[in-house]
């Protein structure tokens, strides 16, 4: 990837947009070119609104030199054979500069959004990856299909339906992780971890590091071979003016992870469980106009790293550079002034 050798926190992943201003699919070619012009290593795309796989084959023909990537594209909804092609696909169509990250999702939204049957997340990411493998390396190698797994067993590919090898066949697969099993699962089969925003530094020592390398053992790998992946939240803007707006839209955020008890572990560790039950209580409620009250300064802070732009890569070099490999980030690039200012950040980083 571009410059990946000299960056301490690796590759920089942008959303080049306002953090709260929803992506328009129509505007992502260019949006990917702009990325690859201020010198970015990957731009990545999560999946919410759209498609997160059509919007990288959009970018693929706009850019030849940056990564292109799924941040977080759902898993369990798809089969393993479904997500093989789609990044089968990419792949191809962008020379091997695609990396698939994948997320489970919670039980909730499995079961009443996607209409799947719920099944413990770690157990069934290990099996998805290890089938969607065994795809890839029957395309590549010509060799039958056969996988075996409580969750899946394939054994059928005829040549319709086979693509056949590729130039670039080995695509990195990170897997969306918070919780311990998951964690170790990432350690055991993925190429790297992505963490939830609200992965503070104390997290990633005191949780994430333990329980990835405890995965990687139980393969016999090296844990330093996992790319531990982060956006971490930050509030920043030009000016402290500015940055006043961005800090309340950030402490609202933080407030919203707060209140969901997925994340709630982060919080514990940290301390603050029972403001988090609290949060819930009042997300139960519908009281949202009462949550942010709850995120206290030294919360924002910790959880949050803010600052304007000509603080804001001391503070995240400050927290990440000793313990995250790809650090992904959101800064509106609306003109050549934002894009001299991102490249400035980008330098400092670096």
């Amino acid at each position: 990837m571009l410059i990946e050798s000299l960056l301490p926190l690796g590759k920089l992943d942008p959303g080049l947009r306002e953090p709260e201003t929803p992506l328009d699919i129509r505007d992502f070619a260019r949006l990917a070119a702009v990325a690859e012009e201020v010198g970015l290593g990957a731009v990545l795309v999560e999946e919410t609104k759209d498609d997160p796989f059509q919007l990288l084959a959009l970018g693929a023909t706009t850019t030849s030199r940056i990564g292109l990537g799924t941040s977080v594209a759902m898993a369990f909804p798809r089969s393993p054979t479904s997500t093989a092609m789609s990044a089968w696909s990419l792949q191809k169509l962008s020379n091997g500069r695609f990396v698939l990250g994948l997320g489970t999702q919670v039980r909730a939204h499995i079961e009443r959004r996607y209409g799947f049957r719920w099944s413990a997340p770690a157990p069934w990411a290990r099996d998805y990856i290890g089938a969607m493998r065994a795809v890839w390396d029957c395309w590549q190698t010509g060799e039958p299909l056969h996988f075996e797994s409580e969750h899946y067993n394939l054994n059928l590919m005829v040549p319709l339906f086979n693509p056949g090898p590729i130039e670039h066949p080995r695509i990195p697969v990170h897997l969306a992780a918070i919780g311990p099993n998951m964690c170790a699962v990432a350690g055991e089969v993925a190429d790297g971890i992505r963490l939830h925003p609200v992965c503070t530094a104390k997290f990633i020592d005191e949780e994430v590091v333990p329980n990835l390398a405890r995965g990687a053992t139980r393969a016999g790998r090296n844990p330093r071979d996992v790319e531990i992946c982060l956006k971490p939240l930050i509030a920043t803007a030009p000016d402290a003016e500015k940055l006043e707006r961005v800090v309340r839209t950030v402490r609202a955020r933080v407030a919203f992870y707060l209140s969901t008890p997925s994340y709630r572990v982060a919080f514990r560790t940290l301390g603050w469980e029972d403001i988090a039950e609290q949060a819930s209580v009042l997300s139960r409620a519908q009281r949202w106009e009462e949550l942010p009250g709850l995120v206290h300064d030294e919360m924002l802070h910790t959880v949050a790293t803010v600052g304007t732009y000509d603080e804001i890569a001391g503070k995240l070099n400050e927290r990440f550079a000793d313990r995250v490999d790809r650090l992904e980030f959101s800064v509106p690039v609306n003109g050549p002034a934002d894009a001299e200012a991102f490249r400035a950040i980008l330098a400092e980083l670096r």
